[in-house]
């Protein structure tokens, strides 16, 4: 189990390396969160701003993207890639949704407990623990920690994973850990270095501000030695 004062530190040095990290926006419908969230699977930050951006200026409503023909809706998100799978699941996703209550407004999830919404959003098919946790962090504000493989590969390395050899027990395990009001700010920073520096492969031990306290660069160094 990872010490508060080792994971304290490592708050401290990605906020040090990356700066502070705000939400970049304020969600009105959970909703829209949670159809940012599928459109950023598989693919990069940019990509996803780009076919969220196109979906919501092509259809209005969420109305009009579950009356669009897949054609349409595929042509709308293509910039984030994966948008034949991608445009089958948002379809299947808002079809299930109209029919659980009628309307697309999920604004009454503010009002429920963080395990009333992990439960309502796990009805849905695709909707996983990571993309549910993602909907409380970012769209609702909640102290979640998502879990992506930028995460995962991080924690590994770093050791604070030792005995969670999965993204779902990592993630169950991590939000018990991780101060609350840290849960954003180190989710985000964990996605960057991951992208920047501990990437998977040839991670860049020699420029990682964090390789003093990482088994992986400890064990990188130790063979360099022998």
């Amino acid at each position: 189990m990872p010490s508060a004062g080792k994971l304290a530190r490592i708050v401290s040095i990605l906020r040090k390396t990356y700066g502070a990290r705000q939400p970049e926006r304020r969600w009105d419908n959970p909703l829209d969160s949670l159809i940012h969230t599928l459109l950023s699977q598989n693919t990069t930050a940019a990509n996803c701003e780009r076919a969220y951006t196109n979906l919501r200026r092509r259809f209005r409503t969420w109305d009009a993207v579950r009356d669009a023909s897949l054609k349409d809706l595929i042509a709308a998100i293509r910039s984030g890639g994966l948008a034949n799978i991608k445009a089958v699941r948002i379809k299947a996703l808002l079809e299930e949704i109209w029919k659980a209550q009628g309307h697309f407004d999920l604004s009454f999830l503010r009002d429920l407990s963080d395990d009333e919404v992990r439960a309502y959003l796990g009805r849905f098919k695709g909707v996983g623990g990571k993309t549910t946790a993602c909907v409380l962090l970012f769209g609702l504000g909640r102290p979640a920690f998502p879990v992506d493989t930028h995460v995962f590969r991080v924690c590994r390395r770093l050791g604070l994973l030792d005995s969670q050899p999965t993204p779902e027990k990592a993630q169950a395990f991590l939000e018990s850990q991780v101060r609350p009001r840290d849960c954003h700010a180190l989710h985000v920073h964990l996605v960057e270095h991951g992208r920047e520096v501990c990437t998977a492969h040839r991670p860049a031990c020699a420029k990682c501000p964090l390789s003093r306290m990482c088994a992986h660069a400890k064990r990188v160094r130790s063979r360099a030695r022998e």
